[in-house]
């Protein structure tokens, strides 16, 4: 029976984590994806992890075919998609059992009750049916015959067959999680109309048991409230929704236009490095040239010769690819052509879990070529700076004339997080290195005294002709050279140029604490999960510890070494197995240094961080 409500009231939370979890069938990425796109519309800060399977279709019911995506609101800093789970939507019983261990004690869980089903069951390994055998009192359970209620809001829709009536039910479970945090459906049914144009029948449909779900909620007798989260307090500004992988593309769109070149992207499909691919491809107005090449050797290679030719050039990739493009990369570093190659980590080795996150290529990124093959490497912290570490690497590899890797990785490439939008006119300015006109002194291979960057001769400019090729070259001509001085001088020559970048990227910095008893280092997309945990400890009274990031790997701040040393002991923190600590260990010496390493696919949690960080103080 189901009891209309009476006496609404609402409570106000600072913060609250959902996850939904499902078959890889059963929507949960759009499911999220549109509860955290009106969140940001109300003006929450977000922060957003999907988890999905590597296959593309796994079977349906099984335990490693789930798919899941989780996200953070609050009117507060949100830094991380958070840790224990205050609402979880699980849309089978293989969902149930992976994700329960993340629900806090006490709070909800909403299942639907018609795919706990015998077979299901038998799938997801249970003995016994958790809703029937006590396993879940410790939870608010909120069970919902969410497919069967679906199947009865659409009967009188016409044109729909019984598995696009079945697949709509995610909307159900939408709409009940609208009502409860207080959420207007007004975004999503416009995200209807403008998806679905072609096809009436999907937008009456969708939008139908999206409304179902939203007012079933409110005659729910276990929900005697819903919740509501204030707006945060942001910067003023215009802010949208973004993934890392989208902020990359649009980062280097905007560097192409400051820069006032065409941009080139050469690339192979990758997880989950090929949403940048696909965005960069929507924007042939802004110039912009992508080709899709066949193999991961063309992708760069076809990138290197629109570089020869005067374009931004770009490759994308992950981790195996990055092992492929090695040989073409360091052809690139000996001509000392700009290029920018965006790997997207995932975890490895080999081909890896190529939808799960890991810090996994900063060893390869580094070192990864043949011979001495320095090149420069950065890296993003977040799905937002993704933007500004993108128009960075392009700025750099154009200003010194030398490939640029940009390190991302799952969690922030799929994540997303408000975005400040900027203007083109507001960034940093980008020169290049073009030469328009001879002169009787000019070689391809003079450098500027500061930087070392070499002459970047345009093909088909007159008095400017000269050959580059793989092999070594003479330090003035460019030609092939087998002088074994020359040799030795044009490897300690493109070392000194990354070197000599130390002038021209920021210092590090620390925060919560400049000197103390313990210093905690990230690097790249960790930030938010360490950042979040030194400053829970900082506000509890831990005030000696300190945290240092690192985005700029390759060269290292030319003041590391001297922030270090403010610190009696020092924990990298890395989702991998020390790679950023051999790098520490290897430059400087002397330091009280522990590692604090996860190789599981998955981010840091809070809590581990914060009691890892409390032994090391205690």
């Amino acid at each position: 029976m189901i009891t209309a409500k009476v006496n609404h009231q609402q409570e106000v939370l600072e913060a609250v984590i959902i996850r939904f979890v499902g078959d890889s069938g059963d929507g949960m990425q759009l499911t999220g994806t549109q509860f955290s796109d009106t969140s940001a519309m109300f003006g929450n800060d977000i922060a957003t992890f999907p988890n999905y399977p590597a296959e593309i279709r796994a079977p349906q019911g099984s335990l490693y075919g789930v798919s899941g995506f989780q996200v953070h609101i609050g009117s507060v800093e949100i830094s991380t998609p958070g840790d224990s789970v205050d609402l979880l939507v699980a849309m089978n019983p293989a969902g149930l059992k992976t994700n329960l261990q993340a629900v806090k004690p006490g709070h909800t869980i909403i299942v639907d009750t018609d795919s706990f089903t015998k077979k299901n069951l038998v799938k997801a390994q249970y003995e016994s049916n958790p809703l029937e055998d006590g396993s879940l009192e410790n939870y608010r359970v909120i069970e919902v015959s969410m497919t069967s209620l679906t199947k009865e809001t659409l009967k009188d829709v016409s044109g729909l067959d019984n598995k696009s009536i079945t697949r709509s039910k995610n909307m159900f479970a939408l709409g009940m999680v609208y009502w409860m945090y207080d959420r207007s459906t007004e975004h999503t049914v416009e995200f209807f109309n403008k998806k679905f144009k072609s096809k009436p029948e999907l937008i009456e449909a969708n939008t139908k048991v999206l409304n179902a779900g939203f007012y079933f909620a409110e005659t729910l007798e276990l929900i005697p409230n819903s919740y509501t989260i204030a707006p945060a307090k942001m910067l003023t500004g215009t802010y949208r929704i973004i993934m890392g992988n989208t902020a990359t593309a649009w980062g280097l769109l905007a560097a192409a236009e400051k820069s006032g070149l065409d941009l080139f992207l050469g690339s192979y499909p990758i997880t989950p490095a090929t949403d940048i691919l696909h965005e960069l491809v929507k924007h042939k107005h802004f110039g912009v040239k992508a080709f899709q090449a066949e193999d991961e050797i063309a992708g760069i290679t076809s990138a290197i010769g629109a570089s020869f030719a005067g374009d931004l050039a770009i490759t994308t990739t992950s981790g195996p690819g990055l092992a492929l493009k090695g040989e073409a990369l360091g052809l690139a570093m000996m001509i000392e052509l700009p290029l920018v190659v965006v790997n997207v980590q995932r975890g490895g080795p080999s081909t890896g879990l190529p939808t799960k996150t890991e810090q996994s290529d900063l060893l390869q990124s580094l070192y990864g070529r043949n011979g001495e093959s320095p090149v420069i490497v950065i890296a993003a912290s977040t799905p937002a700076n993704c933007f500004d570490y993108a128009y960075e690497a392009a700025k750099l590899t154009l200003e010194h004339m030398t490939p640029v890797i940009l390190l991302t990785d799952g969690y922030i490439a799929n994540g997303s997080a408000p975005w400040k939008i900027q203007s083109v006119d507001d960034m940093p300015e980008i020169k290049n290195n073009i030469v328009s006109e001879a002169n009787e002194n000019w070689h391809p291979y003079n450098r500027n005294e500061d930087t070392l960057a070499r002459n970047w001769a345009i093909p088909g400019t007159a008095g400017l002709e000269h050959r580059v090729g793989g092999l070594e070259k003479d330090r003035v001509s460019g030609n092939v050279s087998y002088v074994p001085e020359n040799h030795e001088y044009m490897i300690k020559i493109r070392s000194e140029k990354i070197k000599r970048l130390q002038n021209y990227i920021p210092k590090l910095t620390t925060e919560f604490a400049e000197s103390g008893d313990l210093l905690v280092i990230g690097w790249g997309g960790t930030y938010g999960s360490l950042h979040s945990a030194v400053k829970q400890l900082n506000e509890a009274g831990y005030s000696t510890i300190g945290f240092a990031h690192f985005n700029y790997i390759n060269p290292l701040p030319k003041n590391t070494e001297a922030v270090l040393k403010q610190f009696k002991k020092i924990v990298v923190c890395e989702l991998n197995n020390g790679q950023f600590a051999k790098v520490l260990k290897m430059n400087f010496d002397g330091l009280n240094l522990s590692q604090f390493n996860k190789v599981q696919g998955l981010p840091f949690g809070n809590s581990e961080l914060t009691e890892k960080f409390k032994q090391l103080v205690n």
